[in-house]
């Protein structure tokens, strides 16, 4: 039988599908929502929040909820791609770091990166924090936190991974710089230069930069926009090369935002345990999906101690921060003696500053708000593309994160496309930075945690003209 609360968020629901409440539209407040329904407050606010969780509305600061814009029906997504099945060293990377700089112009319109707006993050919350941290634990943050880090933080994230459905003791992880170093750690401990490296076909172009630093080969797998990596195509290159690692963004990938089924996480472990393999999994998105429920993790199913698990705050917290951890199974010793060596430790001030943010249980109150955040600004630049970009284009249908994957007409030059946009103040990221071999010579990455406003838009108008 269902509940009250629940009977009411269908109620709602049933009231947006016949179309009484639009697109835009503002849902009745709470209050009145009490004197139509006969309700409590609290049943009235338990199933805004269910809507809300369902992706359905979204709250507004001190206005009230809304109905949610949802993506152009007209524009497809792209297919699974298709990429060489042989590995090849990784070079050319040199064009990110210029994508990098120009986040830094505060002239550019900040398209490229995926980098959340400091609006999107809770930065006076963390301010707050970084000043009552520096003051309780004056002397502590003159030191060294030396791996494998806080225990305060680690007992934090092992919490949090336990809502996963991975359960990891706090001495199982490692504090890092970011999920980057978590992911160079994790390469650096499973493989020697020379080594191949299976990776996601488009894959998010940081990884790229690892594997180039670190003289490894990468071996492109398909990846459907909407299934993730094709496990078969694995498979099958386990069979043909002496594949050492394989690394995934499972939840909310970067740049296809797919979220790869329990089914899927589970049948891609048990794979790289019959061959062998380490499974380095990013899951630096995982707490930006727009359903109801947090995804698992594939270390969920980590029975070897195979999975080295990364992530981080930086898109959740703070950029600046540079917080992130991994959980290296039977790869720990290595990883952290590997850390130490590498740069001794990871700021305490920052660690400690985490571990406060994280204790007081506001953060989750805060991620409801920002997946509700990202879910709009992912349906506001849809809705963009399809008025201002060609009708042939093909965009990603993401379930969580903030970046959008964009198939622009076959003749398009995405590398000439973004030597174009720089010149007219619009950073992009163009489709070859993310392939091992260049590919994508016609895809664009476009960043959605942006300030929307009229340079945002205009931006969006030039683009569609220069792409013609």
């Amino acid at each position: 039988m269902a509940l009250l609360y629940e009977v009411i968020a269908d109620h709602l629901l049933t009231a947006i599908d016949q179309g009484v409440y639009r697109q835009g539209d503002r849902l009745p407040s709470v209050r009145k929502l009490r004197e139509q329904h006969n309700i409590s407050a609290a049943t009235a606010v338990a199933a805004l929040h269910q809507l809300e969780d369902q992706g359905c509305i979204e709250a507004r600061e001190r206005s009230g909820y809304y109905v949610r814009s949802r993506p152009s029906a007209r524009l497809r997504e792209p297919a699974a791609s298709r990429p060489p099945s042989r590995p090849t060293p990784v070079t050319g990377q040199d064009m990110v770091l210029r994508l990098a700089q120009a986040t830094n112009d505060p002239s550019m319109v900040q398209l490229g990166a995926a980098v959340p707006a400091p609006s999107f993050l809770p930065t006076q919350r963390v301010e707050r924090t970084l000043a009552s941290c520096s003051l309780r634990y004056r002397n502590r943050v003159a030191g060294y936190e030396f791996p494998p880090g806080s225990p305060e933080l680690r007992r934090q994230i092992a919490r949090r991974m336990s809502e996963t459905g991975c359960q990891v003791s706090p001495d199982d992880i490692v504090i890092t710089n970011g999920c980057q170093e978590a992911i160079t750690l994790a390469l650096r401990a499973v493989t020697q230069p020379g080594d191949i490296v299976a990776i996601e076909s488009p894959t998010f172009y940081g990884m790229l930069q690892v594997i180039e630093s670190l003289a490894l080969k990468a071996i492109e797998i398909p990846t459907h926009p909407r299934e993730g990596m094709a496990l078969e195509a694995l498979q099958l290159a386990c069979e043909q090369w002496p594949i050492k690692a394989c690394i995934v963004v499972p939840n909310y990938s970067n740049p296809l935002g797919y979220c790869m089924s329990d089914e899927r996480k589970r049948e891609l472990v048990n794979l790289m345990n019959r061959y062998r393999i380490a499974l380095i999994e990013d899951d630096v998105y995982g707490d930006l999906g727009f359903g109801l429920h947090r995804p698992s993790v594939a270390k969920a199913w980590d029975t070897e101690g195979r999975v080295l698990h990364c992530s981080s705050f930086s898109k959740s917290l703070s950029s600046g921060l540079r917080v992130g951890w991994i959980v290296p199974g039977q790869y720990f010793e290595k990883v952290e003696y590997l850390k130490y060596v590498t740069n001794l430790a990871a700021p305490t001030l920052a660690q400690l500053t985490v571990a406060q943010m994280l204790e007081g249980g506001s953060h989750d109150r805060y991620l409801r708000q920002a997946r509700n955040r990202y879910a709009r600004a992912i349906g506001r630049m849809t809705e963009a593309i399809s008025l201002y970009f060609p009708r042939d284009t093909r965009v990603t249908q993401p379930a969580g994160g903030f970046v959008l994957w964009v198939e622009l007409p076959g003749d398009i030059n995405a590398v000439e496309l973004a030597q174009q946009a720089l010149r007219a103040g619009i950073s992009i990221a163009p489709g070859p930075i993310f392939s091992a071999t260049q590919k994508y010579r016609n895809f664009i990455r476009l960043n959605c945690a942006c300030e929307w406003d009229e340079r945002v838009d205009r931006a969006l108008a030039t683009l569609g003209r220069l792409i013609g």
